[in-house]
């Protein structure tokens, strides 16, 4: 691929990933004006983003099979649709069963087909084994970008126009990602008559699910999940209940999304030089350490919550660039959308989780605190869980001639 077409396909790719990011990403300050407007529960509202992330969870690996059969490029294209129509159903519904279908299942749907996941994938295909590694950080930070620039301005359209008319804008913004989707990859190209025969995606799901590391990064996954989810839907409520004001709730998810930049890029490059086991471990058992600090030791004022948001959106989706970079290695990438898919399934059982059990924690006590303890706990457990994990080495390179 040349230079030229190299960068315009990463350009348009993480400004795709970018705004569909920044979209999702937005959700959770919607919370409190929605549940004061509409008489609804904090939990049944975060019972509704928990479903969509649990829906995109499960239908992940299904959308991946699409996108490994017949590319990433219409595959993102229907996503980018169906976030239009999710949005829209979100804004215009009247009661929270209604807003439940369409922002659990029709967004889970939508976030699955126009993810960063989909979208990795297609650049880890297009792209030589020298620049994997690289592309999904890319990916990864063009995400949090979105996360850093889409977040600010719905809060501001909140602020300004109310709820309603800012999560319609937000229907109308996401149509912008078809044309970004147009230049990933179409169908993949069939092998040659004299090549040896593809592995069939039962054959290559059936090697993956057999193997220990699998569960290792599904569960180490999981957990990112987890964490994800409850700081992305519950730090705004957790810094009301701190007393400060409501616009650092906003600034924290942007700042969050701005230093993930720096993490994802960061990754990306360690993940071509060091070993990737060492890395999830190290990214796991730093966000233990930092949310442990944050809740139990430090003072919550504006500053402590920024400072705690910069060094958390370091760790956010660092774990990406080393787990895709992994899934390529273990599997190979033939059906790596659909097995990156299935590992993106326990992040997503993870998110639902976070994104839920806080809610119902929060209308039983009163407070998150029994929530920041487990988020603590299951950052130890990632940090173990990849221990076993063996890399294969690389394959040697042929012999000049």
């Amino acid at each position: 691929m040349q230079g030229r077409s190299l960068a315009i396909l990463l350009t348009l790719a993480v400004g795709c990933a970018a705004l569909a990011m920044g979209l999702r990403q937005s959700f959770g300050l919607y919370l409190a004006p929605m549940t004061a407007a509409m008489g609804w529960s904090a939990s049944g509202f975060a019972l509704a983003i928990a479903v969509q992330v649990l829906v995109n969870g499960f239908s992940q690996p299904l959308v991946g099979q699409l996108a490994d059969r017949f590319g990433g490029r219409v595959v993102v294209i229907g996503g980018a649709l169906l976030y239009a129509a999710g949005i829209a159903g979100m804004a215009l519904s009247p009661g929270l069963g209604l807003f439940t279908f369409f922002a659990g299942l029709v967004m889970g749907v939508a976030v699955s087909a126009a993810g960063m996941p989909v979208i990795v994938a297609s650049l880890t295909r297009q792209l030589p084994e020298s620049m994997r590694g690289r592309a999904a950080a890319l990916g990864t930070a063009g995400s949090s970008l979105g996360q850093f620039l889409v977040v600010p301005l719905s809060g501001a359209a909140l602020s300004g126009f109310g709820w309603q008319a800012a999560l319609l804008a937000m229907a109308g913004a996401a149509l912008l990602m078809v044309p970004l989707a147009l230049p990933l990859a179409g169908r993949p190209a069939p092998k040659a008559a004299s090549a040896e025969p593809e592995e069939t995606a039962r054959a290559a799901l059936s090697r993956a699910l057999g193997s220990r590391m699998f569960w290792c990064l599904f569960f180490g996954f999981f957990v990112c999940g987890l964490h994800v989810s409850f700081l992305a839907v519950h730090l705004p409520g957790f810094v009301a209940l701190c007393h400060l004001p409501l616009q650092v709730g906003a600034w924290a998810i942007s700042l969050i999304g701005l230093f993930n930049v720096i993490g994802s890029l960061g990754a990306g490059e360690l993940t071509q030089r060091w070993r990737r086991r060492e890395l999830l471990v190290a990214i796991y058992a730093l966000r233990a350490l930092v949310m442990a600090v944050f809740f139990l030791a430090a003072e919550k004022t504006t500053g402590s919550v920024l400072v705690f948001s910069a060094l958390m959106g370091v760790l956010w989706l660092s774990t990406v660039p080393p787990t895709v970079a992994l899934c390529a290695r273990l599997f190979g990438t033939r059906w790596l959308a659909t097995i990156f898919g299935l590992v993106f399934l326990g992040h997503q059982i993870g998110g639902f989780l976070g994104a839920w059990l806080p809610g119902l924690i929060f209308d039983r006590t009163g407070s998150y605190d029994a929530m920041w303890l487990i988020s603590v706990a299951a950052g130890v457990f990632a940090a173990l869980i990849h221990l076993p994990v063996r890399e294969p080495a690389p394959l040697p390179k042929p012999a000049a001639a």
